[in-house]
């Protein structure tokens, strides 16, 4: 499938995906007390990185743009409207990239939502992992770090293209002014965030590690 319908049919997706979630008050709620947790879990388990004048910068991108309690809604629905545009506009490793990002958003709300319908509110670390076992999903874990691992490798590829950088510094006010500048955002604190580490992967085998030993861990409680 070309990169351009793949990300087009992902994006479609997970928009419908949160349409349904929000329409059930209940979930809505139990789901956003698991996205609190999980990102007061990330912030614990990354303090490290985020104090790293190196990582700083990829670690916020990593927790707040991919697997953070951010909406995605505006974002997503300027992608959508960009996908031809995109398409033409940058390398298809990059809208492979952004195709992949959109499939992980995807997954991971399937598993924020299958962990929230176990969820007893008010919620805590112990609840949470009790909801996390119940919702039964390791294969699913699984593939969820390992497509993390990816995005990181990919976007670290891209950060080594200058072109690409200084293509979307100059499109900034372009895209502000047509009204995608959630979608410019992203895509800049991305490449900016991996440029700015000159090398990904001390990064990307600590997240990847880190990942897999708690995931490990809160099945084998």
């Amino acid at each position: 499938m070309p990169y351009r319908q793949r990300l087009a049919d992902a994006l479609t997706r997970v928009m419908a995906l949160r349409r349904s979630l929000f329409a059930d008050a209940t979930i809505v709620a139990r789901w956003r007390a698991v996205k609190r947790q999980q990102s007061e879990r990330l912030r614990g388990t990354y303090a490290d990185l985020l104090a790293s004048p190196r990582y700083r910068a990829a670690a916020a991108f990593f927790l707040e743009d991919l697997y953070g309690e951010k909406d995605f809604e505006q974002r997503d629905r300027e992608a959508l409207r960009v996908v031809p545009k995109l398409a033409r506009l940058l390398p298809d490793r990059a809208v492979e990239t952004m195709a992949l990002a959109v499939e992980l958003d995807e997954l991971s709300e399937i598993l924020d939502a299958r962990v929230a319908g176990h969820v007893v509110l008010p919620l805590d670390a112990a609840g949470y992992a009790q909801a996390y076992r119940a919702a039964g999903t390791r294969p699913e874990r699984e593939r969820q770090i390992e497509m993390v691992d990816q995005i990181g490798h990919k976007l670290d590829r891209l950060a080594r293209l200058p072109f690409l950088s200084g293509m979307l510094h100059v499109m900034r006010a372009p895209a502000e002014a047509a009204g995608l500048q959630h979608l410019h955002q992203f895509l800049m604190r991305g490449f900016d965030s991996f440029r700015a580490m000159h090398g990904a992967g001390e990064f990307l085998d600590i997240v990847r590690a880190r990942e897999t030993a708690l995931m490990r861990e809160m099945f084998e409680q």
